[in-house]
């Protein structure tokens, strides 16, 4: 039996409701059509109350693109649910396979809107503009999906995986990213590194593609957005009473302890 695109949304916002995975899709949609997914689905939680409150890149680096073997840029939604205090530990119980990653968190200082006619780089300097703090940050990602395995079509539309996120002390934007390097931590012990031109060869390049998933399918950046800039490295997995620690020169460090 083919499946709706509401019938896939509900298919995947239960499976994360529940804490369930699910198969992979059997049908074969566009992109644009898991796009309209991702947006049925971001429906169904606001209509559970919850809030949105900015979009998140991914696979914006080549070794997240490695690992999960997707190599298109992809955007997805963020809500107030996801939003989880690094003081706080972070329960497993309403996750199914969880990974953890470290990026770069933007916090936007006024609404921006798309206007007629104007090019996506005009747009992605009004963003950057925009941008007011930027901090460390780490997203859980816990795919809906049986064995953490997908196509492009998937995993958007089951929202690039987002679970959780959660962010460090901010400091003001604009300053330099760029080629900054960055430890990922389990446990006391580095089980990853990179530098911040891991996204997109420079941090900033982030805006741009933003941009064009803005210009496309109208993600929208309120005042006080939080936008995700994309891993700096591949995704580890997470298992309770692990501390996680994500450092980023000239940041201060991020810690996360995983309860146990």
């Amino acid at each position: 039996m083919t499946l709706s695109l509401q019938d896939i949304a509900e298919k995947l916002h239960t499976a994360q409701a529940n804490a369930t995975e699910t198969s992979q899709l059997e049908e074969e949609i566009s992109i644009d059509s898991a796009y309209e997914v991702q947006r049925l689905i971001l429906d169904r939680r606001l209509a559970q109350g919850e809030t949105y409150i900015g979009p998140k890149l991914g696979f914006t680096s080549k070794a997240k693109m490695e690992q999960m073997g997707v190599h298109n840029i992809i955007v997805g939604f963020l809500t107030d649910a996801m939003d989880h205090d690094p003081s706080e530990e972070l329960s497993l119980k309403d996750l199914i396979h969880p990974r953890i990653e470290p990026e770069l968190v933007f916090e936007l200082g006024s609404a921006v809107e798309p206007v007629a006619d104007e090019s996506v780089e005009e747009l992605a300097e009004r963003i950057r503009s925009a941008v007011r703090k930027v901090a460390v940050g780490m997203e859980v990602i816990d795919s809906r999906y049986k064995d953490f395995k997908f196509n492009l079509a998937d995993v958007v539309s089951d929202n690039t995986s987002a679970a959780r996120f959660v962010v460090g002390q901010y400091q003001d934007f604009p300053r330099e990213l760029a080629g900054l390097k960055v430890e990922f931590l389990i446990n006391g012990e580095v089980v990853d590194s990179a530098d911040t031109n891991a996204i997109l060869g420079d941090p900033n390049e982030a805006f741009l593609e933003l941009a064009k998933m803005i210009q496309k399918y109208g993600f929208h950046l309120p005042a006080g957005a939080t936008i995700l800039g994309g891993s700096m490295t591949a995704a580890q997995w997470l298992e309770a009473g692990q501390v996680i620690e994500a450092r980023v020169e000239t940041f201060e460090p991020l810690t996360l302890k995983v309860a146990g």
